[in-house]
This record gives C-alpha cells, sequence and structure tokens, in this order.
C-alpha cells in the first residue's frame, strides 16, 4: 500500500535474539560456579529463558515502552509526545 506515493515501510526495529547461545553460556557456567556465583547466575538463566518466549511484538512494545519512558513522556502511549518521541528515536516509523 502506498500513501502519497511513498511505499509503506516495515516497523524498522530490529530483534535479535541471541538468547539461546547465551542462555547455554550461563548454563554452562552454573556446572561450575561456586555458592556465590550461584544465585546471580540461577537469575540470568530465569530471564534468559523468559526472554526466549517473548513474542517479537511483546519485544518491539518493551523497546516502545522503553523509548517513552526515557524521553520522559508520562501518560498515554498514544499522546502526541509518546507517538514524537518514538518518531524522533526510529524517525522510519509510519502510522500503519
Amino acid at each position: 500500500m502506498t500513501l502519497f506515493g511513498q511505499k509503506k515501510q516495515e516497523f524498522a526495529v530490529l530483534v535479535v535474539r541471541d538468547a539461546d547461545e547465551v542462555a547455554e553460556a550461563v548454563d554452562n557456567a552454573l556446572k561450575t560456579a561456586g555458592p556465590e556465583e550461584r544465585p546471580g547466575l540461577e537469575r540470568a538463566a530465569a530471564l534468559l529463558a523468559a526472554a526466549r518466549e517473548a513474542t517479537d511484538g511483546e519485544l518491539r512494545g518493551s523497546w516502545a515502552r522503553r523509548q517513552i519512558a526515557e524521553a520522559g513522556v508520562e501518560g498515554p502511549a498514544d499522546s502526541v509526545r509518546a507517538v514524537k518521541a518514538l518518531r524522533e528515536a526510529e524517525p522510519g516509523l509510519s502510522r500503519g
């Protein structure tokens, strides 16, 4: 679909999924971890498990909420200020 002669562009935020490789590294570290390291590595393993289960849409939503918060915008995510913050963070965003 085009709008005013321009092609509609896909959401330009790239979702990187290296959670499997990082989780494997944490699991390997847990095998040899001492008692002082184990709680932190177990917490990291739990966070990685949650990251692996997140959908691309959830990750994009999380990105958008972070951008809005970092811009100091409070209130609805569909407010003019929030949308402006997102467009400044990623100028290629469209309304569609």
